[in-house]
């Protein structure tokens, strides 16, 4: 009987308990199920690609079909080489199957011989992308019925040290220090560099969102 391997692919940043719940699921159906961590150098994570692949390694434990992997270029080169039949993806609304369906047809022309399974997350993971968990998690929600605890201690220690980065504070006299009291001035309110300050943080959000897709 031929072995069936899946690839789960996905950039994971970070892993949540609907990435979890898919390969738990997964593990299940495929002989060997491969988590498969996107790398990107184009594109700024908040986690490097070694952070989220201990966290993964570390989090599928429980599951010995299950391994973990990092690769580069196109799907469905990385699947042939892995002798893997089957590409699996999750679909969490009408939004994320029009992009889904899109992106399978185009390896499914690339490729004939690899097919696409979409599974359906449960119910309570539904809304659940890494984005969303990190825009939470970077405005000081609370993202422990999010994430497995070992990822919310590695969000809360990571957005510890974007916060004090944040608020690290100027030489006295630098002109960055002087451009900063003069924005504050600017603006009105008494906290000198607000408006700046405000404006750097949102970057700082849009940066650590990363990828659109999960």
């Amino acid at each position: 009987m031929r072995k069936i391997v899946a690839i789960y692919p996905g950039s994971f940043d970070p892993p949540t308990n609907g990435h979890l719940d898919l390969i738990e699921r997964g593990s299940q159906i495929f002989d060997e199920l491969v988590v498969a961590i996107l790398r990107n150098p184009e594109k700024e994570a908040l986690f490097t690609l070694g952070e989220r692949r201990r966290m993964l390694e570390a989090l599928t434990r429980p599951w010995p079909n299950v391994r973990v992997d990092t690769f580069t270029g196109l799907l469905v080169d990385y699947a042939v080489g892995q002798k893997a039949q089957v590409v699996l993806r999750g679909i969490r609304a009408i939004s994320d199957y029009e992009y889904e369906l899109q992106m399978a047809l185009m390896n499914r022309k690339l490729q004939p011989q690899l097919e696409t399974v979409f599974m359906m997350p449960a119910e309570a993971y539904s809304y659940l992308s890494s984005r969303l968990v990190k825009e939470v998690a970077h405005l000081g929600g609370d993202v422990r019925e999010l994430v497995p605890p070992l990822v919310a201690g590695q969000l809360k220690q990571r957005m510890r040290r974007v916060q004090a980065a944040s608020f690290r504070p100027s030489a006295p006299g630098s002109g960055e220090a002087m451009n900063s009291a003069r924005r504050g001035r600017a603006d009105g309110r008494g906290r000198p560099g607000q408006r700046g300050w405000r404006a750097d943080r949102r970057a700082e959000a849009r940066q650590a969102l990363g990828t659109k897709k999960k």
